[in-house]
C-alpha cells in the first residue's frame, strides 16, 4: 500500500543504522532484523508502481514487510540520503543525471532494470498530421497550443529541461509556459483535449499505458534536451549507501530484477492495483522467478523459489 509521508524528509534527522559487515559468501541464515522492513520511494508514476509491485510481491512472499512512500523525485533522493528510504527503482537516466551528480556519495547504483525507454514530448496523431512533427514546429501553432507544454510533477528534472528550453528561447518558445502537475492530472488534460480534438503537447514516455490508450506521436528535434532516439533512456535501481552490504539478501534480489517494456506495459495496462497486477503477471509468467530468485532466500534463510511459488499458488 502506498502512503504519503506526513512530514518533510529534508527536515528530519537522519536515522542512524549501524552497518553490518557481511562477506560476499555467507551461510544461509535469517536476515538481520533491521532488514525485515524494506521501504521504497515512488514519485506516483505508473511504471514505477509496476516495478515496485513486482519487488513488493516477491518480498512479502519471502517474509519481509514493505512500505512504499509517495514522494517527489527530489524528496525521494533526500530520503535515500538520510537512510529513510531503502530503494528507488525509478532512476531515469539521463533525465535524473543532476540528482545522481548531487547525491553520488549518498546512493548506490544497483543495476539498470529497464532499457529501450522513450521519454520526450508527444502530441496526439491528429496534431502530428496537422504539421507538428518536430520541436521546431511548435511555435507555428502557438495559438492552438495556447503556448503551453504539459509536464509532470513539480520538481521533476524533465520539467526543468523544458523550462531551460523556454528560457533560452530555443525553437522560439520564450513566451510559452510549462504546466507542472502530477502524471494523472496531465493525462486527464490529454484525455480532455483528445475528446475535443484540441491541440496539446505533453511529456510522454514508454512503458506506459498512454501508448495504448491514446493515438500519439513522439516529436523529433529534442535531442539536446532529452537525448537521441526520442529521449532513449534507461531506468536504474538505486539504494541508500551501503544497503546491499547491510541487507545482502534484499540487495541480491534487487540486483536480479530486470524488466522489459512488454512486461511493464502489460502490468500497468491492467485495471488492478499495481501489486495485484504484478502478482497476476508473475503467476502467468512463472518462468521469470528462476532468474529473479537465483541466490535469494526468504527472510528466515530458506531458498526463496519454492516458498514464493507456494505463496503465490504457482504449481
Amino acid at each position: 500500500m502506498k502512503k504519503a509521508l506526513p512530514f518533510s524528509i529534508a527536515g528530519l534527522k537522519s536515522i542512524g543504522i549501524a552497518s553490518l559487515l557481511i562477506g560476499s559468501s555467507f551461510a544461509i541464515s535469517a536476515a538481520p532484523e533491521q532488514c525485515k522492513k524494506v521501504t521504497f520511494s515512488d514519485p506516483g508514476w505508473t511504471d514505477i508502481g509496476a516495478t515496485n509491485g513486482i519487488a513488493i510481491t516477491l518480498l512479502k512472499a519471502m517474509g519481509y514487510d514493505t512500505q512504499v512512500y509517495l514522494l517527489s523525485v527530489p524528496v525521494g533522493f533526500e530520503g535515500l540520503k538520510n537512510a529513510e528510504i531503502d530503494a528507488f527503482m525509478g532512476n531515469w537516466m539521463p533525465a535524473q543525471s543532476a540528482f545522481i551528480d548531487k547525491y553520488k556519495d549518498n546512493v548506490d547504483v544497483v543495476r539498470t532494470n529497464l532499457e529501450g525507454v522513450k521519454f520526450t514530448l508527444a502530441v496526439p496523431t491528429y496534431v502530428f498530421d496537422a504539421g507538428v512533427k518536430d520541436f521546431a514546429d511548435l511555435h507555428t501553432f502557438s495559438k492552438e497550443f495556447r503556448q503551453r507544454i504539459y509536464g509532470i510533477d513539480a520538481g521533476a528534472p524533465a520539467n526543468q529541461k523544458l523550462q531551460n528550453m523556454i528560457d533560452s528561447n530555443d525553437f522560439s518558445l520564450q513566451d510559452w509556459k510549462v504546466v507542472e502537475s502530477g502524471e494523472q492530472a496531465m493525462l486527464s488534460q490529454v484525455a480532455r483535449s483528445v475528446k475535443r480534438d484540441n491541440f496539446i503537447v505533453f511529456l510522454a514516455w514508454e512503458p506506459h499505458p498512454m501508448n495504448v490508450n491514446f493515438d500519439l506521436k513522439y516529436l523529433t528535434g529534442g535531442d539536446e534536451y532529452f537525448g537521441p532516439n526520442y529521449g532513449g533512456a534507461t531506468i536504474r535501481t538505486l539504494t541508500r549507501k551501503g544497503y546491499s552490504e547491510e541487507c545482502p539478501n534484499v540487495g541480491k534480489l534487487l540486483n536480479n530484477l530486470e524488466f522489459t517494456l512488454t512486461m511493464e506495459n502489460e502490468i500497468i495496462d491492467s485495471s488492478e492495483k499495481p501489486e495485484q497486477a504484478a502478482a497476476n503477471w508473475i503467476k502467468a509468467h512463472p518462468e521469470v522467478l528462476e532468474k529473479w530468485l537465483q541466490g535469494v532466500t526468504t527472510f528466515e534463510g530458506n531458498p526463496a523459489l519454492p516458498v514464493v511459488k507456494k505463496q503465490l499458488d504457482i504449481l
